[in-house]
């Protein structure tokens, strides 16, 4: 819908890597956080060639972040569940914040 909250979030994944190894960032001022891990899921279409569909694919990188992420990591996640059904797709947007919030505990 064009409100560039992809490119947003595209944007500061960028930013946070170029500032963990010291690059300049263009901000006149910025705080950012040493994080451990950045996880990220954007968009993405199938793989026909490993027999892989948009769906398969989101679910694999959520599994992915849900195993490894740790209170300190960032995750940044774009669009989860539009390979599926939408009330589907709300459902597991959903219970993967649900689980990413626990992490927090």
């Amino acid at each position: 819908n064009g409100g560039g909250k992809s490119t947003y979030l595209q944007t500061l994944a960028q930013l946070v890597i170029l500032a963990q190894i010291g690059c300049f960032i263009p901000a006149q001022q910025a705080t950012i956080r040493i994080v451990p891990a950045l996880f990220t899921r954007m968009g993405t279409g199938d793989n026909i060639s490993a027999s892989a569909s948009t769906f398969l694919i989101e679910m694999q990188e959520a599994a992915h972040m849900l195993r490894d992420a740790t209170p300190e990591s960032l995750v940044l996640i774009d669009e989860l569940g539009r390979g599926t059904a939408h009330m589907d797709g709300i459902s597991i947007c959903w219970a993967v914040c649900e689980r990413l919030l626990d992490l927090g505990e």
